[in-house]
């Protein structure tokens, strides 16, 4: 089940100027081009989601826009500091916290906390306040005094947010915060993240969870380096044609060659137990497909319409790229 929030969608159109703005954003490795060409805006006290699976360049997009990695070509301009020419400038601005974020195993969660204090020159006078603050929406107050090498994964990445956030940055960039992290605290994770923004921070968050991408405010679905879909996660969701069918079959994968044969299926794709059918829009008869499946032996249950989720959006635009891509290519 998608998880939902409240907050408003930032209205782009209305933004005087932008948190990041990145244009033509590429990065080449020899002849393997990880990143090319992404262009996008990310407006100031906005969730905005890069998402896509292993080796679809978000890693290597967010290393950019931190500072770390420069562009081979293209730029983004952080609250104006050009990636490329003044990637040290660009730091000034953000928190990064990439996948393996620096934590001290042999360092309390405090002592922790104080190091990147340190690190970020947090005057004095305000870190109890901070530190305080960061404990009561992380709920780590409690373990304050705890080695981190004992701490769960959940807590681990919920501190390295602390960390993360302890100097008060204006853009917080994150890359798959929530990847290998229990239910829960990823739940709590994202709670963090909503409440950082509603306080105006602009949060750019890469994940390869789909329901985790319906929370932001805008998401670009990448997929081999480029930017295949770009919108509100509403707004990609329906553009999703013809009749979404969701069932279960007595035999799943067989179940998917056969629908996948019927002229009136567009794509059929295997989510767990439960099979999603995209019918084409000139036949929306879920009849004929099921006659089909009952002649060979397949019994259906729990057959619904359903709303397209972001991750049927995702599979139909890379189906339609990769369509594309063949079609140019074809002598």
């Amino acid at each position: 089940m998608a998880m939902t929030t409240a907050r408003r969608p930032v209205d782009q159109s209305a933004t005087d100027s932008f948190a990041i703005s990145a244009h033509g954003l590429t990065r080449a490795f020899g002849t393997l081009t990880a990143v090319n060409g992404l262009t996008f805006t990310v407006g100031k006290g906005e969730l905005f989601g890069l998402v896509g699976p292993d080796g679809a360049g978000k890693t290597t997009t967010l290393r950019m826009l931190a500072g770390v990695l420069p562009p081979t070509s293209g730029d983004a301009e952080v609250r104006g500091v050009s990636v490329a020419r003044d990637p040290e400038g660009v730091k000034h601005h953000i928190a990064y916290m990439s996948q393996r974020f620096g934590l001290y195993t042999d360092l309390t969660v405090r002592e922790n906390i104080d190091f990147y204090a340190d690190l970020y020159e947090v005057p004095a006078a305000e870190r109890a306040a901070r530190r305080e603050r960061l404990y009561q929406f992380s709920n780590l107050g409690t373990f304050e005094h705890r080695l981190v090498g004992q701490l769960s994964g959940g807590m681990k990445q919920k501190l390295g947010l602390c960390c993360a956030l302890i100097h008060q940055p204006e853009i917080l960039l994150l890359d798959e915060p929530t990847f290998g992290v229990d239910p829960i605290s990823r739940r709590d994770l994202w709670l963090i993240l909503d409440e950082m923004v509603s306080q105006g921070v602009s949060v750019l968050v890469t994940t390869a969870y789909m329901d985790e991408a319906e929370r932001c405010d805008h998401v670009a679905l990448l997929n081999q380096g480029r930017i295949i879909a770009l919108d509100t996660p509403a707004a990609l969701q329906a553009t999703m044609r013809g009749q979404i069918v969701s069932l279960r079959a007595s035999d799943s994968r067989r179940a998917v060659e056969r629908i996948k044969s019927e002229p009136s299926v567009r794509r059929a794709t295997l989510f767990g137990d439960t099979i999603h059918v995209v019918m084409s829009e000139s036949a929306r008869d879920w009849s004929g497909v099921a006659s089909a499946l009952a002649a060979d032996g397949i019994t259906v249950t729990d057959v619904h319409d359903v709303e397209a989720s972001l991750e049927d959006v995702f599979i139909e635009r890379v189906k339609g790229a990769e369509a594309a891509e063949a079609t140019a290519v074809a002598p």
